[in-house]
């Protein structure tokens, strides 16, 4: 038996120093985030997909195809989009734009027929709305820089047209001069696995040979107003060679949108050789700016956890001990004296554990609370890790819905074990788990619902398809309400938690005070949303001004705070509650942090009327409003679950510690 257990030993010795040397000779590189490398090789065609026209000013997107753009030759076809493109409002169709690997050219697209008057007048519309042309070469968006006080500021996208102030013409954006950044890649036996549009995908040693070539390592774009003669143009065959040209200065050799006008359609296109590895060519798109802001921000919040944390050790360990210590120390006849001349949260053993008001709906919120918080861990989480790259689109929202689906489970265990803590009894748990399920998609499936017939009625690609909704409601009922009533039947098999005292029958009388309780509930919530509000504004600026969020490490870091001040709030004003004899503690528990969610909302309301002047119009504003309602309705059930959980079981812990007959 010894020898063949060494015999064993060193077999497992010998596999796994095998595995040591050779798993490096096969991976020599690792790369998780975006989409699947892809070499050309000189002359191959490359072709580019233009996404829906959006604007700062609406934040309502308009098909590309809307305005009169040259269209391909092979007719319009729309790419794969995952659920959250869709939900988003992306439309990525195919475009004429073709580009050949390493081969610079002017090209000829097309010449327009007479613009109508619906024609100019939506130009026209769309210029003054200030509306981009979203393009994407190789899972890369198009990008430009622009001065601005003598500022190089970054975009993506270029303007459908431009309005100068010296003029009361508009122009519209017709030539594009294109930089295509590309690397030189041997193909050095780089293993690489991608999670972008393009699905997983491999490139080992097999493939060296093949993997040989070029890879797109940016994308930029000059855009001009350029007025060609249309007679001659219109001779020319799509992707004609033409003499390339500069963009003019001269308002009057631009081209200029007006009724009978033809405009022609032109492009520049030049590789330039470029050292960014293809891992880092996402880095220039993603430079995180205002890192000083963000330690700013979560230096703030600790000093704000630390004189909090300093409270509740106080309470804990000098009031509450003391306490009990000097209160177990007693005899029976001396401890009956003493409860005669209690005061503070001592006198409320008897109904600190009596059922609050509205307790069902207690309970609904508490579940979608634990799925809502639960979401948004592992979501941040996969983020930080770079599990979610931008250049996945709609990945970060399809995998926050996927998660919000699979979470009902634990949802409905959390809603129905805390109905049953409350009545003592199973009894109309089926109940709680329908409510837990419908609840808060409920509220969110009623605002979008509400959106997006002022979408429909604006043709905007923002607006949900009707074969959407009909996969959305599919997901809801098909999977969350199923696993949450199947969590809610685990609620119900696992042990109830027991109070630690007995509920008198008759309601202790609570005292009167000089000013509401609310008050300092929802004073409580500006502690939480001072851990909050300056991440709330990078986020806000990512979501409205069309920028890249991905400091995720900072938003994990800004949670894990924005938790534990939660938690500490709602245990502070429990127990200044329960020391003035207000037994009514659950729903303000919930509130205490919860209310983070009003000041939220009301900083949404600052953002759009300070930082997002340039938003115009009332459906642009309903939009904003409503969209911001969602996320404040989410902050208060996530947030006000952590501080209602933490202060239950702080509840529970002190009045267990109490001996009473």
């Amino acid at each position: 038996m010894a020898s063949s257990s060494t015999l064993k030993m060193t077999s497992l010795m010998h596999w796994a120093f095998l595995s040591m040397v050779l798993f490096p000779c096969v991976c020599n590189g690792f790369y998780l985030p975006g989409s699947y490398m892809h070499t050309y090789s000189t002359g191959e065609a490359i072709l580019a997909k233009v996404n829906s026209l959006t604007s700062i000013e609406t934040e309502l997107p308009f098909n590309y195809y809307s305005l009169p753009y040259c269209e391909p030759s092979g007719g319009i076809k729309k790419s794969a989009e995952n659920l959250g493109e869709l939900l988003m409002g992306d439309q990525i169709d195919n475009s004429p734009y073709r580009f050949q690997m390493n081969i610079n050219e002017s090209v000829f697209l097309c010449t327009t027929k007479a613009l109508n008057e619906h024609e100019v007048k939506l130009l026209k519309q769309r210029t003054r709305d200030l509306y981009q042309v979203n393009m994407i070469l190789d899972n890369l968006p198009a990008m430009r820089f622009a001065k601005q006080n003598g500022v190089n500021i970054q975009w993506t996208g270029f303007p459908v047209g431009y309005s100068p102030p010296q003029s009361n013409e508009d122009y519209i954006i017709n030539h594009l001069k294109f930089s295509v950044l590309v690397h030189e890649y041997e193909g050095s036996g780089v293993e690489i696995i991608g999670t972008g549009e393009e699905g997983m995908g491999v490139i080992s040693e097999a493939d060296k040979k093949k993997a040989s070539g070029f890879e797109i390592v940016g994308f930029e774009v000059v855009p001009c107003s350029v007025k060609r003669d249309p007679e001659a143009m219109s001779k020319l065959r799509m992707y004609d060679k033409v003499a390339p040209i500069s963009c003019p200065l001269e308002l009057e050799k631009s081209q200029i949108i007006r009724e009978q006008e033809r405009i022609t359609f032109t492009y520049d296109v030049e590789f330039v050789k470029s050292n960014t590895r293809w891992p880092s060519r996402w880095d220039a798109y993603l430079k995180m700016e205002g890192a000083r802001v963000h330690w700013f921000s979560i230096l703030n919040s600790l000093m704000v956890i630390f004189f909090l944390a300093g409270i509740v050790f106080v309470i804990f360990l000098r009031t509450v001990r003391r306490d009990l210590t000097r209160y177990e120390e007693l005899d029976k006849e001396s401890q009956a004296q003493m409860n005669e001349e209690l005061s503070g949260w001592k006198l409320v053993v008897g109904d600190v554990f009596r059922e609050p008001n509205c307790s069902k709906l207690l309970c609904v919120m508490v579940g979608d609370g634990v799925q809502i918080t639960g979401m948004a861990v592992v979501t941040i989480i996969f983020a930080a890790l770079g599990f979610m790259s931008p250049a996945s689109r709609g990945m970060l929202l399809t995998g926050m819905i996927i998660l919000y689906l699979v979470l009902g489970i634990i949802a409905g265990y959390v809603g129905v074990r805390l109905w049953r803590t409350i009545k003592g009894t199973s009894e109309g748990w089926r109940s709680v788990s329908w409510s837990v399920a419908c609840f808060f998609p409920g509220i969110v499936f009623i605002i979008l619902t509400a959106l997006n017939f002022i979408l429909w009625g604006s043709k905007s690609t923002g607006a949900i398809p009707i074969s959407l909704y009909f996969i959305l409601l599919s997901l809801w009922f098909c999977i969350s309400v199923p696993l949450t009533l199947l969590g809610g039947f685990l609620g119900t098999r696992a042990e109830a938690i027991q109070y630690p005292v007995r509920t008198n029958q008759i309601p202790r009388e609570i005292p009167a005070r000089k000013y509401p309780s609310w008050l300092l509930v929802l004073g409580a919530g500006t502690l939480p949303f001072g851990t909050l509000f300056i991440e709330l504004f990078f986020i806000l600026s990512s979501i409205w001004l069309g920028r890249f969020y991905y400091v995720f490490g900072f938003l994990l870091v800004v949670l894990s705070l924005l938790v534990t001040v939660c938690a500490e709030v709602s245990v502070v004003l429990t127990y200044m509650h329960l020391c003035v004899e207000d037994w009514q503690w659950w729903w303000k528990a919930f509130f205490a942090s919860g209310s983070v969610a009003l000041y939220v909302f009301l900083y949404s309301i600052n953002y759009l009327v300070f930082d997002l002047r340039s938003l115009s119009g009332p459906v642009s504003a309903i939009l904003y409003l409503g969209y911001s309602l969602i996320m404040a309705v989410a902050i208060m059930l996530s947030t006000g679950t952590i501080g209602f959980l933490m202060s239950f079981y702080f509840v529970h812990y002190l009045f267990s510690s109490v001996k009473i007959d």
